[in-house]
């Protein structure tokens, strides 16, 4: 029998977060709580860039945004939030909030080490470029790992990425 197969891969829906940054765009603009403030947000490539006048009300800003997102299905794990504060530029404050898609080397590193570790036995996973293939002979096996990389063991393994899985075969 051969073995059966998916990847873990972490993608982003593109149409879904610019639907998010718009339908976030157009509350800010009606909110009566950010007018007079200069509040804005929007997406340019691979960037979401708020501003506005204060640095707390561009977190308000953030807090909006990423309200629309949950409500549109992406994971706020996609947002690259480590280490970013608004900066000044002139009377503005902006955040610049990079998406995170493909799986980093560390992550990478860190699922296999737990599909070894935790993992039923006799399953495999290799790093294949931003991806990581599982396999194994069992089917069941392959269903004990994605509830594995769903659960609570993945946030003890500090997995910071938005896992999907596909190409189940």
């Amino acid at each position: 029998m051969a073995d059966s197969s998916f990847d873990v891969v972490s993608k982003i829906d593109r149409q879904e977060v610019d639907n998010a940054v718009n339908q976030a765009a157009k509350e800010i603009s009606q909110r009566y709580d950010f007018r007079g403030v200069d509040a804005a947000v929007r997406l340019s490539g691979d960037e979401i860039e708020m501003q506005a006048n204060t640095p707390e009300r561009v977190r308000a800003v953030l807090d909006v945004l990423e309200s629309k997102l949950i409500r549109r299905g992406v994971s706020l794990r996609a947002l690259d939030l480590e280490g970013r504060e608004p900066k000044a530029s002139g009377k503005i404050f902006i955040l610049a909030v990079p998406l995170r898609e493909g799986i980093s080397q560390d992550n990478a590193k860190r699922i296999t080490k737990l599909v070894r570790d935790r993992g039923p036995k006799g399953v495999k996973a290799q790093i294949q470029g931003d991806e990581v293939r599982v396999s194994s002979k069992s089917r069941d096996d392959l269903q004990a790992v994605i509830a594995l990389l769903k659960g609570p063991e993945a946030e003890s393994a500090h997995i910071d990425a938005a896992l999907q899985f596909v190409n189940y075969r």
